[in-house]
């Protein structure tokens, strides 16, 4: 099915909009399994959903986990994780039951077993995959999504939850979803923003010949429904 487009006028606009569209997700269904990125845009998102649906929603039903996270301890700085607890989990009356983050300090190979048993054992399998009810990723100005970059592309099609990735300029590793069970995701979310990211977005619409080479242009979920939450800047004109 063709991605549905939610265009808002500025960052803040794009994560006060997606807060709305899970606000009525999440009332639907029990036992919401939801994957979370990292990034900007993501930040404007958690400080919302704190402050302005931390009684709208019931946190209870929904479960946490992460699309990539770099190989840091929680409290560094660049934890995708730590920033998620300080902006919004630590906000939340949650049980430590609905959390479920990868171990950054972690041995990498090993925990790239381990998360991908963790999330095989709390999410429902379908096509031989786990399956979550939506993964919400970002994009990088060069076309890369969740932590597998353009020049690891063959990560993109293995045939386990999680793989271990590497930053190309720094060789930070990276424990990220495997392209395979993002697009076995129920729905799959971009949140977009900022005019960096308006070439890429072109390009993956255009359905240009560059643009088969960004890890992004390749989120095309399988039978859910893919949605890009985007701002006027990222948006071409």
């Amino acid at each position: 099915m063709p991605p549905k487009i939610h265009r808002s006028a500025t960052p803040t606009a794009v994560a006060e909009d997606f807060a709305r569209f899970f606000a009525e997700t999440v009332r639907k269904q029990p036992d919401f399994t939801v994957a979370l990125s990292g990034g900007s845009t993501p930040k404007l998102l958690f400080q919302h959903w704190a402050e302005a649906y931390r009684d709208r929603i019931d946190w209870s039903n929904i479960h946490f986990f992460w699309g990539d996270e770099r190989c840091v301890p929680p409290n560094d700085p660049e934890s995708n994780f730590g920033v998620t607890d300080d902006l919004l989990l630590q906000h939340l009356d949650l049980s430590p039951d609905n959390i479920h983050r990868i171990h950054g300090e972690a041995d990498p190979p090993e925990e790239v077993q381990r998360y991908a048993t963790e999330i095989e054992v709390n999410t429902r399998s379908v096509n031989g995959l786990p399956q979550f009810d939506l993964i919400i990723l970002g994009m990088g100005s060069d076309g890369h999504t969740a932590s597998i970059f353009p020049h690891q592309l063959e990560l993109w099609n293995k045939k386990t939850p999680t793989v271990l990735a590497t930053h190309p300029e720094t060789g930070q590793q990276r424990i990220s979803l495997s392209g395979q069970v993002i697009n076995n995701a129920k729905q799959v979310a971009f949140l977009v923003t900022g005019e960096s990211k308006r070439k890429k977005v072109k390009g993956i619409f255009g359905e240009s010949q560059e643009s088969k080479q960004w890890p992004a242009a390749h989120v095309k979920p399988t039978s859910g429904q893919l949605h890009w939450f985007v701002d006027e800047a990222s948006w071409p004109a």
